[in-house]
């Protein structure tokens, strides 16, 4: 009986074994210093996250991007997603992500981390650090600056509708992250143009916020000066939008805020265990054709429409 029971424990063993290594088999895995990064902040590693990108892109296979820990210096970096075979990207970063410090090598790009049409990708950990300082102390003297990246950082699902023809967005989780001093947290923008996209299936969960102007906030009628906006409505439809256990300060009273178009509401949103302040406050909320409903400890009160 001894015998026996010690060659089941063997033989259980020996599946849990292969397995696992079977497992690890199947997914290609991509450590960024092995296409040549190095993590001392100083070095220029773009093509390195590209390589990386493109190797990963060509995998028939579940793929991860390893970022080890270190600082690895990153300038403007567009992932694009069109010749993309792979649908099961993961980016797991042990370390931080750095932009330049001179602003001028970011420039008019508008942007400094950027994947587009993308599917199936997971970004996952890590730090960024934007060292925005210098460009805003420029911004601020009113000198003339580069625009650098749009405003300040912030893990957002935007701008969209500038096109009438225009895909959607859809299944997105942005989960377990803190937003620092940003201008917004968990937002949506859209522009206040005729477009047949959507955004849905949408979770912002686990989040933190910290002294963050907006730290929920969609917003349907993106039009900076009134420019370009002939009909001044969005045409992009907005559902299915869940913010769960998001918790912190807003640097501004009203803390979410949903301001959405008569003719096309937002609908099916969700509020789930949300507590923000204002000055150790309570805050505030606003909702403007909002649909949705609230469940636990909501803080600011919900103010959607049931």
């Amino acid at each position: 009986m001894a015998g026996a029971l010690s060659f089941i424990l063997a033989f259980q063993y020996f599946l849990l074994t292969f397995f696992h290594y079977s497992s690890i088999a199947t997914n290609a895995n991509y450590n960024l210093q092995s296409f040549g990064a190095k993590s001392d902040g100083k070095t220029d590693c773009s093509k390195a996250f590209l390589s990386a990108w493109t190797s990963a892109c060509a995998s028939t296979q579940p793929a991860t991007i390893f970022v080890p820990p270190g600082r690895y210096l990153l300038g403007a970096t567009i992932f694009a997603g069109k010749s993309c075979k792979n649908t099961a990207i993961t980016i797991q970063i042990d370390g931080t992500l750095v932009a330049p410090s001179d602003f001028n090598v970011i420039g008019n790009s508008g942007n400094w981390i950027k994947f587009e049409s993308v599917t199936g990708v997971s970004v996952i950990g890590g730090t960024l650090d934007a060292q925005g300082a210098n460009l805003w102390a420029c911004k601020n003297s009113g000198k003339s600056c580069p625009t650098g990246a749009t405003r300040k950082y912030n893990i957002i699902i935007g701008s969209l509708g500038w096109h009438l023809q225009e895909p959607g967005v859809e299944n997105v989780t942005v989960k377990s992250a803190t937003f620092t001093g940003t201008q917004n947290g968990a937002r949506v923008k859209t522009w206040a143009r005729p477009s047949n996209g959507f955004v849905k299936n949408i979770l912002f969960q686990h989040l933190v916020m910290v002294n963050v102007e907006n730290p929920i906030i969609i917003d349907q009628n993106y039009c900076p000066d009134d420019h370009n906006c002939p009909s001044q409505v969005s045409g992009v439809k907005i559902s299915d939008v869940t913010y769960q256990d998001i918790h912190g300060s807003s640097a501004t009273e009203t803390a979410v805020k949903f301001d959405c178009i008569k003719g096309n509401p937002c609908s099916d949103i969700t509020l789930e265990d949300v507590k923000l302040t204002y000055k150790n406050e309570r805050a505030h909320s606003s909702c403007i054709n909002a649909i949705g409903k609230s469940s636990g400890s909501v803080e600011p009160n919900s103010c959607l429409s049931l």
